[in-house]
């Protein structure tokens, strides 16, 4: 096989939104996989984050990652319904990776109405490619790895990563074991975490007592409840992720080596 031409994008993850369901000042968490400064992926949709996102980039997010369906991480899916279909743009569709266990509590959250449009003859997935997925997903020409959380009910939550470049926990408790799995030394570990946790959050004393040192250095923790709380973590030493901050990403691996090491060939 030839040698594949070394890829010289540059990889960021910008933030649309940090915050808790408790706190729209912050936004709805969210993040968006740009390359070379173009969305290739946002994760979850809630309201305040398709705002930030149309802001940002003029356009409708291309392709989505569902991390769980609680509303503020899928409210903005009507209005990116109504973005795609009424676009005038033929086929303009958003390609949607769904964790197949979702797929069922999605659309009795979002899709399951009458006639999405007044004038029927419509679909709600008419204007998404609804692509389910278990392990993982190709994407733009990368793996990318999908894992179960601690959030709520098993097997209702689910977090993300791009190896070598990101990972994302989604809301969760702390996954110390998941994380080890994934960790490399080098890419940021995107984590929840507040000030104080509860059955479905990881608050700061369950993040210092669940990980160990060399791991929470590569943390960049989100969903947080108020400026404040971001402070009070920043003050604990915790690198913070803020609405709006763009953060530069190490190189993925290269598709076959990700995949390989997501079937634990390596």
């Amino acid at each position: 096989m030839p040698d594949l031409p070394a890829d010289t994008s540059e990889w960021s993850l910008h933030f649309l939104g940090v915050g808790n369901a408790a706190a729209p000042e912050l936004g709805s968490a969210s993040v968006v996989l740009e390359r070379d400064g173009q969305p290739l992926l946002m994760v979850d949709c809630g309201q305040e984050a398709l705002s930030a996102c149309l802001a940002r980039y003029e356009q409708p997010p291309p392709a989505v990652f569902i991390t769980h369906v609680h509303l503020d991480h899928v409210a903005g899916f009507e209005r990116l319904f109504v973005s795609n279909y009424f676009s005038g743009k033929e086929g303009q569709r958003t390609r949607l990776y769904v964790p197949a266990m979702l797929v069922p509590l999605l659309q009795g959250r979002i899709a399951d109405y009458p006639n999405v449009v007044a004038e029927g003859s419509a679909n709600f997935w008419d204007a998404f490619q609804l692509i389910p997925v278990s392990r993982g997903f190709w994407h733009a020409g990368h793996w990318f790895d999908v894992f179960p959380v601690r959030h709520h009910v098993p097997g209702t939550a689910y977090g993300l990563c791009l190896r070598g470049a990101f990972f994302y926990s989604g809301d969760t408790r702390p996954i110390p074991e998941v994380v080890a799995q994934y960790a490399d030394g080098t890419m940021p570990l995107v984590h929840d975490c507040d000030l104080h946790g509860n059955p479905s959050h990881t608050g700061l004393p369950d993040l210092l007592r669940e990980y160990p040192a060399e791991i929470i250095r590569q943390m960049l923790v989100y969903h947080y409840a108020s400026v404040a709380d971001g402070a009070a973590l920043a003050a604990a030493g915790l690198r913070v992720a803020k609405a709006g901050d763009r953060v530069a990403l190490p190189k993925p691996l290269a598709a076959a080596e990700a995949h390989a090491a997501s079937a634990g060939a390596i």
